[in-house]
């Protein structure tokens, strides 16, 4: 019995101390994490004309990977060994009848989420021909990237994409048929590169 009741008294000693961290989001408080909240999207939600709404954990990844050929198409190939890297996709795309539907506060609130600990702004891109923006931030612990969220505002659509994991900008047009939406990001590329992209004219003409 004495035994015992020393046993009771440490481990009291030892979870109090402990479980109030915990209930105080102390512990939670200090390791932010990749995934975003998508806080405040309710209202955009309900009044868009179509919605995309993707939540892909960690299971669901590997199971679309699991239906993809290692050793057939190339692309596929990468695309299974990306997902495999993966621990979550999760997109939240609204698109509306008209101009107007969302407003700078909307923008702002899906900005400060990405301003929490652990995010940095990789790269900012303006179109004022098509009077669309989008934002693109890294998740970095230390010195290893973890995340990435993108922000893509046109004046009818309204789009915000989380990726939980390692991944660069020429990998995301692999996930399109994950339901991650077509995000022109062209813009950032050196009017050089663009020119070599240009299909060259025939000699023979």
């Amino acid at each position: 019995m004495r035994i015992k009741g020393i046993w009771t008294i440490a481990l009291t000693a030892w979870l109090v101390p402990v479980m109030s961290a915990v209930l105080s989001g102390g512990l939670a408080a200090q390791t932010p994490g990749p995934r975003m909240p998508f806080a405040g999207l309710e209202k955009l939600a309900a009044a868009a004309s179509e919605t995309v709404d993707v939540s892909l954990d960690t299971s669901l990844l590997a199971l679309a990977a699991r239906f993809m050929d290692d050793h057939g198409d190339a692309e596929e190939a990468k695309v299974k060994a990306m997902l495999n890297g993966l621990k979550g996709v999760y997109v939240r795309s609204y698109e509306f009848g008209a101009d107007g539907a969302f407003g700078p506060a909307d923008v702002e609130m899906i900005r400060r989420q990405l301003s929490a600990p652990g995010w940095s702004r990789m790269v900012g891109v303006r179109s004022k021909k098509t009077n669309a923006d989008v934002d693109v931030y890294l998740w970095i612990d230390g010195s290893k990237v973890g995340g990435l969220g993108i922000l893509a505002t046109e004046p009818r659509r309204f789009t915000v994409v989380n990726i939980v994991g390692a991944i660069d900008l020429d990998q995301l047009r692999r996930l399109e048929g994950l339901g991650l939406p077509k995000l022109d990001l062209e813009k950032d590329k050196p009017a050089k590169d663009k020119a070599k992209d240009k299909p060259k004219p025939d000699e023979d003409n």
